[in-house]
């Protein structure tokens, strides 16, 4: 009777492992996009900006109700991309450019978690709390729809959508909350570290992708922090900064305009394609 009970056990076991790997895509890329008003897209997309490839997928952050979408959900990655009303992203036409450049047996999936206004300090999964605490209330009512915790809610969607696909690297654009912090390469390395920690990825097959904040010659505020950005491939060997020189920006010498984040997310596309093929 045990020996009957050992078998069927074994069967079951067979059985749920042979679903899971079924289920799971190898040819489904998926990446993850975190970091501040850049990253969580600052300017209105416009009606080019509606028309995307299938095989590009968005997993749902949030529920929202008016877009017909569901948290934990993928959808066709028609903006908003991050929240119910944000807009583009570099996040947009990283995915264009990847599904364009790879072969058509290849889909993508972005997963874009952001906060506009926070300092790196927000994704540490150890000490978030106390900058949640010293958080303005504008602020708040942003991390309140992640639970509270935006890099926890981060890693709860990759770990849904690693049932899905593959996670082959990760996006960030933060850094004007932190502009003169030299700390902040070592912060980021953290945070990618606590990542692949928590997800069991290896270092070497998730790069990490930063862009610049805007160019001096586009009047950024916060251009001076690009010299600290360009120092991060010295703490994480798969880092990689992307460059924001040309990329068009807005009046207030923060946020880029929408042609500036389409040109931001080819280049962070381009990178990861170059990447992926080597």
């Amino acid at each position: 009777m045990k020996e009957t009970f050992k078998k069927i056990s074994l069967v079951l076991v067979i059985m749920t492992l042979g679903v899971s790997a079924q289920a799971q895509d190898k040819n489904f890329y998926i990446f993850l996009a975190f970091g501040q008003s850049n990253m969580e897209g600052a300017a209105k997309f416009e009606e080019q900006d509606r028309e995307v490839n299938p095989r590009f997928q968005v997993l749902q952050s949030i529920d929202c109700p008016d877009l017909g979408r569901e948290k934990g959900q993928w959808y066709p990655a028609v903006p908003p991309l991050t929240r119910c009303h944000t807009g583009l992203t570099p996040a947009d036409y990283f995915g264009r450019t990847l599904v364009k450049n790879l072969p058509d047996s290849i889909r993508v999936g972005v997963i874009n978690v952001s906060v506009g206004g926070c300092k790196i300090a927000l994704f540490e999964k150890d000490t978030y709390s106390s900058y949640v605490d010293t958080a303005p209330d504008w602020m708040l009512n942003m991390i309140k729809v992640y639970d509270g915790d935006p890099y926890g809610h981060l890693v709860e969607l990759a770990r849904k959508a690693q049932e899905d696909g593959v996670i082959k690297g990760i996006l960030l654009h933060q850094g004007e909350s932190n502009t003169g912090d030299v700390q902040w390469p070592n912060k980021v390395k953290g945070v990618y570290e606590n990542l692949l920690s928590d997800l069991g990825l290896v270092p070497e097959e998730v790069p990490l992708l930063a862009g610049e904040m805007v160019s001096a010659e586009q009047g950024g505020k916060c251009a001076s922090m690009n010299a600290i950005i360009a120092t991060l491939p010295e703490v994480i060997p798969n880092a990689h900064v992307i460059s924001s020189q040309d990329c068009e920006a807005v009046s207030d010498g923060l946020h880029f305009s929408a042609a500036g984040y389409r040109e931001l997310g080819r280049r962070y596309g381009a990178k990861m394609s170059s990447i992926l093929e080597n």
